[in-house]
C-alpha cells in the first residue's frame, strides 16, 4: 500500500505539505500548484487514505447515512440508492442505508445513524412532493432528494417536472401529431400541476389551442380505462402524453379494442422509463426517463462537499444518463430528463419522424 511518506518523495514535497493536499487543507499553507501535482501524482500511484487513521485525525467517519421512505422497496426508484452510493465510494466513503414508514419510527432511525457518527446525511422521498427535513437534521450537513423544500438552507433535487411535459409534448408535435391528448393522474400530486403545465407551454409555443376537452385526469383499474375511453370516442386524439408509463397501459387497450395500431395509427409518449412496461408492450412506449440514478449521485457528491467544505466536480459516470448539474447550483437544482424513443410514435412523414 502506497504511503504519504512514499508520495512525498515521488512528488517532491514535505510530507506536511502532502497531508494538507490530499486532505484539501492546503490554503494558505501549500501552493495551489503544488497541492495539484501533489493529488495527480497520489492518484497516478494508486494512493488511498486509511479510513481509520484520517476518521482519528479529522474527527470524521467518511460515512454518510441515506434515509428513504418506500424507496428501498421500489425497484426503479432504487437506483438513487445506487448513484449515491456509486458517488459515496468514488469519493472514499462508505453509505449506511435506512427504510423509514415515514410516522414513529423515522426518529428511531436517524437517531440510530447519530450513534454511528455518519457526517451526513441524504434524506430522499419517493416522489417529488414538498417535503421538510426532520427537525433533528436541521443543524447537520443533509441534502433533500427528489422532494421540494420551503426551507432554502437545505440544497435539493428534483426532475425537471415542467420540461418531461414540454419535451413529451414537442416530440408529438415534431412527429406530425394534430390531436394530442394528454392523459393525467387523479391523486393530487405537485409532478402532475408541472407536467400539465409543460403539455400546455409546449402546444402554445406551437401555436396549438389548448383543448381542454382532450385532457383527462385518471385514478387506476376501471374508472380509468372508461375515462380514456370515451376520450376516444369524443375526441379521436391521434397522440397521447401520458402522465407515467402506467397510464399508456389504458391507451393501449382502447386502441386496440378499436382496431388501431400503436405506433401507426396512434402514437404515445410516457414517463417513467418502467421495466415492467418496456418488457411487456408491443411496441415499446416512447417514454421519458427519470432521473433516479442521477438525483442519487448528485446528492451524495453535493453533501460530500458539504462535509469537506470544499468544491468537487458534478462527476458523471457511465450509468447516468441525464446531464448532472453543477454541485454548486442554487436551489431548486432541477435535472433535465431524458426521452427514449422507441417504436410506439407514428412516423407522419415530418422531419422529425425521418430522423
Amino acid at each position: 500500500m502506497t504511503t504519504i511518506k512514499e508520495v512525498a518523495k515521488k512528488s517532491g514535497a514535505s510530507v506536511t505539505a502532502v497531508s494538507m493536499a490530499l486532505n484539501h487543507r492546503e490554503d494558505g499553507h501549500v501552493k495551489k500548484d503544488l497541492a495539484e501535482h501533489i493529488r495527480k501524482t497520489a492518484k497516478s500511484m494508486g494512493y488511498r487514505p486509511n479510513p481509520l487513521a484520517r476518521s482519528l485525525r479529522t474527527s470524521r467517519t467518511r460515512t454518510i447515512g441515506f434515509i428513504s421512505e418506500e424507496i428501498a422497496t421500489t425497484p426503479y426508484a432504487g437506483e438513487m440508492i445506487l448513484g449515491a452510493q456509486d458517488a459515496a465510494s468514488e469519493l472514499g466513503y462508505m453509505m449506511l442505508l435506512v427504510n423509514t414508514d415515514g410516522n414513529g419510527n423515522e426518529a428511531s432511525e436517524i437517531a440510530a445513524l447519530k450513534r454511528y457518527g455518519v457526517d451526513g446525511y441524504l434524506y430522499a422521498k419517493m416522489y417529488d412532493r414538498v417535503s421538510n427535513v426532520p427537525k433533528s437534521l436541521s443543524h447537520e450537513h443533509t441534502v433533500l432528494i427528489d422532494a421540494t423544500s420551503s426551507d432554502k438552507k437545505i440544497p435539493y433535487i428534483v426532475p425537471d417536472e415542467v420540461a418531461m411535459g414540454y419535451d413529451a409534448t414537442a416530440y408529438l408535435i415534431q412527429s406530425g401529431a394534430e390531436r394530442i391528448a394528454y392523459i393525467g393522474c387523479s391523486e393530487g400530486l405537485l409532478a402532475e400541476s408541472l407536467r400539465l403545465k409543460g403539455y400546455e407551454k409546449a402546444l402554445k409555443d406551437a401555436d396549438r389551442p389548448i383543448d381542454p376537452e382532450l385532457i383527462v385526469d385518471v385514478d387506476k383499474n376501471g374508472g380509468a380505462l372508461k375515462a380514456v375511453s370515451d376520450l376516444f370516442e369524443r375526441k379521436r386524439p391521434d397522440a397521447f402524453f401520458c402522465f407515467n408509463d402506467a397510464r399508456t397501459w389504458y391507451v393501449y387497450q382502447c386502441a386496440a379494442q378499436r382496431g388501431l395500431e400503436v405506433g401507426r395509427d396512434i402514437s404515445v409518449v410516457g414517463i417513467d422509463n418502467n421495466r415492467i412496461i418496456k418488457e411487456t408492450f408491443e411496441p415499446q412506449p416512447t417514454t421519458i426517463a427519470l432521473p433516479h440514478y442521477e438525483m442519487g449521485y448528485w446528492g451524495a457528491r453535493r453533501l460530500i462537499s458539504m462535509i469537506e467544505g470544499h468544491d468537487l466536480d458534478s462527476g458523471r459516470n457511465r450509468k447516468t444518463v441525464a446531464q448532472i448539474p453543477p454541485l454548486d447550483a442554487a436551489s431548486p437544482v432541477r435535472i433535465r430528463c431524458t426521452l427514449i424513443e422507441r417504436g410506439s410514435v407514428a412516423n407522419r412523414g415530418t422531419a422529425a419522424g425521418k430522423r
